[in-house]
């Protein structure tokens, strides 16, 4: 029977918010999955941009390949929250990184669901 356990991202600090400082490849440090090929890391990630502009956010998921890797969308300025990462699932240590059109604007919080079989 599997289990399920919530935790903060790696890259959080106290499960504050990630400020986005990279602005290209390779982006901030959001999360990286639990090692090997047994377990799985479930993501969810919301980001907020705090900016006077609208900025694009580019997630590296996995790897930092494009378009393999990449979940890219336009963030409003002070519009909430809003989920860029609904769930998916990584393992084997691979690594989830962020980069803005703008740095320091943006801010991604979330939380990981760690899967164990």
């Amino acid at each position: 029977m599997a289990t399920f356990t919530k935790m903060k991202l790696s890259g959080s600090t106290n499960g504050r918010g990630i400020k986005v400082g990279e602005t290209s490849t390779p982006g901030t440090l959001i999360h990286t999955a639990v090692a090997g090929t047994d377990d799985f890391d479930e993501i969810w990630l919301f980001a907020y941009n705090g900016g006077t502009v609208s900025a694009m956010l580019t997630i590296e998921f996995g790897g930092v390949a494009a378009p393999d890797d990449n979940i890219m969308v336009v963030l409003a300025f002070k519009s909430g929250l809003q989920l860029i990462v609904p769930g998916l699932i990584l393992q084997n240590g691979c690594v989830v990184r962020a980069f803005a059109g703008v740095a320091n604007v943006v801010v991604i919080t979330g939380f990981v669901n760690n899967i164990t079989a």
